[in-house]
């Protein structure tokens, strides 16, 4: 649900200072009070609400619009119905609709909804942090999504949690039914309880409608500070729960015997046995554990165009291991980036808090492969990572009110090379008023290259010492908005943990907002202005770019985005002006096209490979449909092309690269689909127009399909297969890779 509030508040917070108490700041700016009871009877999760259980349950019956309107009535009925027992939470829904055939939920695998879905259910902040809190919610047809929000890092929907839910679709809206494991949630070891809590309904008509049980007033820079408090819970357990999820797996991988287009051998059948443990011992620490973990189910990458492309590219973590907790690694410097643990044969991760502070430590063994950025100040490149290492990362943050203090540590030992980086340094946020916020973070990093020159020019068994510091100052309003940023980064700095492509250069960056509340076809429209000036350690420029503008939501739950940019940015060695216009637009118009996005810029080029000026459109463009409520396509149609004035000829065609991806899923019911995905990546060039050798043509071709069950996410049956191909010097796809597999993995829980 990637960026699903940001049209509501902006993620950032308030700490109110004088003798006003941090607990009883936060409790100010909470909306009512909702008193629960014990349920009195069974109930059953069946999308239904007429159980016994529910009578007699606190019933919340006061919603609010927050968008597009300021707070206002709904313009439907929204009833939310809250209990709990020994071992669960409970929450049901009611949610009218004038006209149910207009509901848009298709059926989906877990997490793949969109803002253009009818979805409710709550927001729960069980530690009553004011700051952090976590999803639970469905669909109309009761595809689950859950994820981890904080005022800080924001939502991030890559952890998963144990909870069940069922819906009903009715002749007058949709009823819905969640039931949370205790066990599943992070609370105070206290009796009784109080809680923070949001009930939300997400309602695409002809615009996006959002109603929630509180008021989030604009211009608020927190959004769990918000939250209705949830008082009554008494004589809950304490904890003590255990997950054991062991898997058995096995795979038949296939590979060319010799050069690309000579016929594929098989490495025969390869057997795999693994383990993957999580222990609560209270609520307030969780323990996790594994074993040899096996990412081959999870689903490939969208590939992205890396042509005319100074920087490495960045790619979201999936995995399941890595994600307890994965709000703490969010830092201004992204010093934590758990995708460079490529092949991990254990590990191990403790979180908790105590004592106000929230921490993780996490430490792994990665048996190497992949790549290792080596940053510079106007470009970045790769080393292979053909070593193994020992990876530890340590995060706590104190919390003080709705502020922080925290700190960072990273250690990557190489096995064998005498290598290491280390990263160590601490970072705040300070909410001095409701409008206004100061957050930075100061590191330093001390490393040893291996002594492997071939590879990497540096990597001589030199070591490195340097330093990396942000700070970041915010200030917002009901209309005006106003963000200020530096950076310094030193040559030196590494963090082979993290993902920091480029270093020693130092930044300047402003940007200011104006936003408007009309009515009509455009219901929010701001306008900005954003400035950035970017310079090496000698004070010679990399960049300066000004890019003023106007955002807006629209009808169709649309948002448009429209820029002039005017900048000028270092290419081998002398700075190049262009001039582009960029834009977005986005939206979900109908049942059948549920998402249709596009995005680019177009304009004066700059060709960083060879120094000089050009002239080049980058576009791209993604659209979801949903033919039937069982089938699901995306597309993908990304593509970049350059011309230049070359040899006396002008507009001369550089090069042209594009991403191809389809990707189709059938869903059966809310534990099975089969999914099969298609990519092609091409990139043609005219060899004549570079100074250094390249390809006139290179093109890749893969493509994979899945079979999953999932009882839960952790109880599932994988059978997949993917066939991936690379184009050869004879222009054909020859055959790169051939793999079969097959997962099982079953949670014990205790």
């Amino acid at each position: 649900m990637p960026a699903r509030l940001r049209s509501l508040v902006v993620l950032t917070g308030l700490t109110i200072f004088g003798t006003t108490s941090p607990a009883a700041a936060q409790s100010a700016l909470s909306g009512e009070t909702i008193r629960m009871t014990r349920a009195q009877g069974p109930i059953t999760i069946d999308g239904r609400l007429g159980d016994e259980g529910w009578r007699g349950a606190a019933r919340v019956v006061r919603w609010y619009e927050t968008n597009p309107g300021d707070n206002t009535e709904p313009a439907v009925r929204n009833v939310g119905i809250l209990t709990f027992d020994d071992r669960f939470f409970y929450a049901g829904f009611e949610f009218d609709d004038p006209d149910p055939s207009r509901i848009r939920a298709p059926y989906a695998d877990r997490d793949n909804i969109s803002d253009g879905y009818d979805f409710g259910g709550l927001i729960l902040d069980a530690g009553n942090t004011g700051r952090t809190a976590a999803f639970f919610v469905v669909t109309a047809h009761n595809t689950q999504y859950d994820a981890i929000t904080d005022d800080t890092s924001g939502e991030d929907s890559s952890p998963d949690f144990f909870w069940e839910s069922a819906t009903a679709i009715t002749d007058h809206g949709w009823t819905a039914e969640i039931k949370i494991p205790f066990s599943s949630l992070r609370y105070k070891p206290s009796d009784p309880q109080t809680w923070r809590i949001l009930l939300y309904r997400n309602y695409p008509r002809e615009f996006r409608y959002q109603f929630f049980s509180a008021q989030l007033p604009r211009g608020s820079n927190c959004f769990v500070c918000r939250f209705n408090m949830l008082a009554g819970l008494e004589r809950l357990p304490a904890g003590g729960h255990l997950v054991a999820a062991p898997y058995l797996a096995a795979a038949r991988n296939e590979a060319p015997r010799g050069d690309l287009g000579s016929p594929l051998a098989a490495d025969g059948v390869t057997p795999r046995v693994g383990l993957d443990v999580k222990y609560t011992p209270n609520a307030d620490h969780a323990i996790d554990l594994t074993l040899k973990p096996d990412f081959s189910q999870v689903e490939s990458d969208v590939a992205q165009i890396s042509a005319n492309e100074r920087f490495a590219l960045f790619y979201p973590e999936k995995r399941p291991f890595f994600l307890e907790g994965v709000d703490l690694f969010q830092t201004q410097i992204q010093a934590v980036y758990t995708r460079t643990i490529t092949s991990p044969s254990w590990g191990g991760r403790l979180t908790g808090k105590s004592g106000g502070i929230r921490y993780t430590a996490l430490a792994a063994e990665d048996a190497g492969g992949g790549s290792v950025i080596i940053p510079g100040a106007n470009d970045s490149s790769l080393a292979p990572q053909d070593f193994a290492s020992t990876v530890f990362v340590g995060r706590a943050k104190r919390e003080v009110g709705l502020s922080f203090l925290g700190v960072l540590v990273t250690d990557r030992e190489g096995r064998g090379t005498g290598s290491y980086n280390r990263v160590a340094g601490p970072d705040f946020e300070w909410r001095a008023t409701e409008a206004d916020v100061l957050s930075g973070q100061w590191l330093y990093s001390a490393s040893r290259t291996p002594n492997r020159p071939d590879d990497a020019s540096e990597w001589t068994g030199q070591s490195l010492a340097s330093h990396a510091g942000s700070l970041t100052f915010g200030h917002s309003t009901t209309h005006y908005d106003a963000s200020l940023q530096y950076k310094d980064i030193g040559s030196d700095f590494r963090a082979d943990v993290g993902f920091v492509p480029q270093a020693g250069y130092r930044e300047g960056y402003a940007g200011t907002g104006w936003t408007f509340r009309p009515t009509g076809f455009v219901r929010r429209l701001r306008t900005f202005a954003n400035l950035d000036y970017q310079v090496d350690r000698s004070g010679d420029l990399i960049s300066r770019s000004f890019f003023p503008g106007f955002g807006m939501d629209t009808r169709f739950n649309g948002f448009v985005q429209l820029r002039y940019i005017d900048d000028s940015v270092r290419a081998l060695d002398r700075p190049i002006g262009r001039r582009q216009f960029g834009y977005i637009a986005q939206f979900s118009p109908s049942r059948l096209v549920s998402r249709i996005a596009v995005d680019g810029r177009t304009g004066q080029e700059i060709d960083f490979a060879n120094g000089r000026p050009g002239a080049g459109t980058t576009l791209n463009l993604t659209a979801r449909l949903d033919p039937t409520e069982h089938l699901d396509l995306t597309l993908v149609q990304n593509q970049r092309w350059i011309d230049v004035d070359a040899d006396g000829r002008r507009g001369v065609r550089l090069l042209t690269a594009r991403v191809s991806r389809l990707r189709g899923t059938y869903t059966f019911n809310a534990r099975t689909f089969v999914r099969a995905i298609g990519q092609y990546v091409a990139t043609d060039r005219d060899p004549a127009l570079f100074i250094s050798d390249v390809a006139a043509r290179s093109a890749t071709l893969s493509g994979q399909l899945l079979f999953a069950y999932k009882l839960n996410w952790q109880s599932v049956l994988f059978v997949g297969y993917g066939d991936d191909r690379e184009l050869s010097d004879l222009d054909r796809f020859e055959k790169l890779d051939r793999q079969l597999f097959v997962k099982v993995s079953y949670a014990i829980q205790r």
